[in-house]
């Protein structure tokens, strides 16, 4: 057979773009970064498996093969029970319709938790444990912050919320709560704080349950900000985080990693210019890298990702600025003294995303290499749904 006839080895050069490229050194090396520092205050981490959405990833993800793990759609509990996860939180509010899906995930041997915020919630889950004979596992979502849903804490909700699952057939399992609003912390004080207020917050209110009576075994807190910076977890239970695996611009502009920790990019190519606009044509549009557009509240604004050179490095000033469907605008940030960098059509570069949930949810695999390898080791599918 002829040289020409023999199978390519498969790199980062002649993978068909737009591809999404994971670095697996550096989700190990972020995983464990994670775990050291939780596995110091003395609580277990459950890694949100929503960031990765891919078996193949997970089990670098996780502790041991069966969890725990936190998910946020029932797809995900699905394939991820299926390839032996059988420790999960639904951390997304419980909708009625969804329940006979919960069900069958405890029937077929999948703990699983679901969560909720109010009277009429915890009515459907009761009703349909009593209906099933199956007692659906639930925590109590509290909001600590102010960012999104949950009971407040002082609030007689909690009680009544409580009192109507521990009483009618459901299971009480706790409180659960997210600090969302630590995605917009820009100091280590401010950081600090509010992985304590978030602790105290679930804290508070578990102890508020045991108080009226009703069970609250599990605290369950977590963002990856607060679970990078929390100095003390007395009281918690468990930490969630999800976005730590493979970190993105966001969260280097909140300070909690470098862009030298984000594992993973978008490979494009470029496919034109627009010289006397200052722009530079891929073939990479919000198809491959979402319409996030996260660090436009933060103090630098990266448009829609960092533009890097094939070996990963930033190339200095260069923004994906604009997209359409399949189209990506490269241009120098505003106000930049730099050149336009000459990339020639048809060479490749890598672009690093606002969002790394938002982004891999775009792509049906991942193409996996090690540090410093232009060598694609494997392809992992990417799971979608919900």
């Amino acid at each position: 057979m002829s040289d020409k006839n023999m199978p390519q080895t498969l790199n980062i050069h002649n993978q068909p773009t737009p591809f999404l490229l994971l670095n697996r050194d550096k989700l190990e090396r972020n995983v464990a970064h994670l775990r050291q520092h939780t596995d110091r205050l003395g609580v277990p981490l459950r890694p949100h498996l929503k960031t990765v959405k891919s078996v193949e990833a997970a089990r670098l993800i996780l502790s041991n093969g069966n969890g725990p793990a936190t998910v946020s759609t029932l797809k995900e509990a699905e394939v991820f029970a299926a390839a032996g996860c059988h420790d999960l939180i639904y951390a997304v509010g419980i909708a009625p319709q969804k329940l006979p899906r919960v069900v069958a995930l405890l029937n077929s041997g999948t703990d699983i938790s679901v969560i909720l915020d109010s009277v009429e919630q915890a009515q459907a889950v009761a009703e349909f444990s009593r209906q099933t004979g199956v007692a659906i596992p639930t925590l109590i979502e509290i909001d600590s912050d102010g960012h999104r849903s949950g009971v407040a804490p002082g609030d007689p909700l909690l009680i009544e919320i409580g009192n109507i699952l521990h009483h009618r057939g459901a299971e009480l399992r706790g409180i659960i709560t997210h600090a969302g609003e630590s995605y917009h912390c820009k100091t280590l004080p401010a950081h600090q704080a509010m992985a304590e207020k978030e602790r105290a917050a679930a804290v508070a209110c578990a102890e508020a349950l045991r108080k009226a009576g009703l069970p609250s075994p599990v605290v369950s807190v977590g963002s990856t900000p607060t679970a990078h910076f929390s100095q003390d977890l007395t009281g918690v239970t468990e930490v969630r985080a999800g976005v730590f695996t493979l970190f993105d611009l966001v969260m280097e502009g909140a300070g909690v990693c470098q862009t030298t920790d984000i594992a993973v990019s978008v490979v494009a190519t470029v496919i034109g210019h627009q010289r006397q606009k200052g722009w530079i044509m891929v073939d990479a549009g919000w198809m491959a890298m979402s319409r996030d557009r996260g660090t436009s509240a933060q103090a630098v604004d990266q448009r829609y990702g960092i533009v890097c050179d094939m070996a990963g490095k930033p190339l200095a000033d260069l923004l994906m600025v604009d997209v359409n469907q399949e189209h990506g605008i490269l241009a120098l940030r505003p106000g930049s003294q730099q050149t336009l960098p000459e990339l020639p059509y048809g060479s490749r570069v890598q672009i690093l995303p606002n969002h790394a949930c938002a982004t891999v949810s775009q792509h049906a695999e991942f193409a996996v290499v090690r540090d410093g390898s232009d060598e694609i080791e494997a392809c992992w599918p990417i799971f979608r749904g919900w």
